[in-house]
């Protein structure tokens, strides 16, 4: 089974950033359940689970481990869940222009290397689509620093997206979509070997001839 972990550091409940962290989640699972051909021509289907850590839950952890140097309890359960990840998708509120203190507290929980070469989706919530280069300025070069195996697309929602507890059909449904596709691309890329390229070493000519 393939296992995505879902950060979302939203504070507020309802949380808009809980709603994509959600949204993605699902995308993401969908997008790696493939129907692939078994043994004796069975169809098999992949699959895949999302788990969610809400970092509302573990804040009072997170500070304690800044005091003690080491997670306890749920914190390190969750530190655990990150580490065995398949995937990481990674969702934080804007606030004073950059990631919650919260996203980045948790992070700087985990071991070094524990990201490295993982593949993670990055995405944020705003009140305005104004903060939407967070994603690129700050929350891209964090992973970058990390070592991570960050997808192409990251995702940005105002709140203006969201619509009765859910993201509204339209251009951000489009871009989750896009962006689990990226994402489940890289999991099913992860660890295999891509053939030589034949035009890399090309055989001399007079070796092919002595073969004819």
């Amino acid at each position: 089974m393939t296992n995505i972990v879902v950060i979302s550091a939203g504070i507020s409940v309802p949380s808009s950033t809980r709603i994509l962290a959600d949204a993605l989640g699902k995308a993401a699972a969908r997008a790696l359940s493939v129907v692939e051909e078994g043994p004796l021509g069975a169809r098999l289907e992949t699959s895949t689970a999302y788990d969610v850590i809400d970092l509302r839950d573990l804040a009072h952890l997170v500070t304690d481990n800044v005091l003690t140097g080491f997670p306890t309890g749920a914190l390190a359960d969750a530190v655990r869940r990150v580490a065995e990840a398949d995937a990481v998708i990674a969702v934080s509120p804007v606030y004073a222009g950059s990631y919650s203190g919260l996203f980045k507290m948790f992070v700087d929980v985990l071991e070094d290397g524990t990201l490295e070469g993982k593949p993670v989706l990055i995405a944020a919530t705003a009140g305005t689509a104004r903060h939407s280069l967070v994603l690129e300025y700050a929350m891209r070069p964090l992973f970058a620093y990390l070592r991570a195996d960050v997808v192409p697309t990251a995702v940005f929602a105002a709140s203006e997206d969201f619509g009765a507890g859910a993201v509204r059909d339209g251009s951000l449904s489009q871009r989750i979509d896009r962006a689990a596709r990226e994402l489940a691309d890289k999991v099913l890329r992860r660890g295999t070997v891509l053939p030589d390229d034949p035009f890399e070493n090309p055989t001399p000519f007079e070796d092919l001839l002595r073969d004819v």
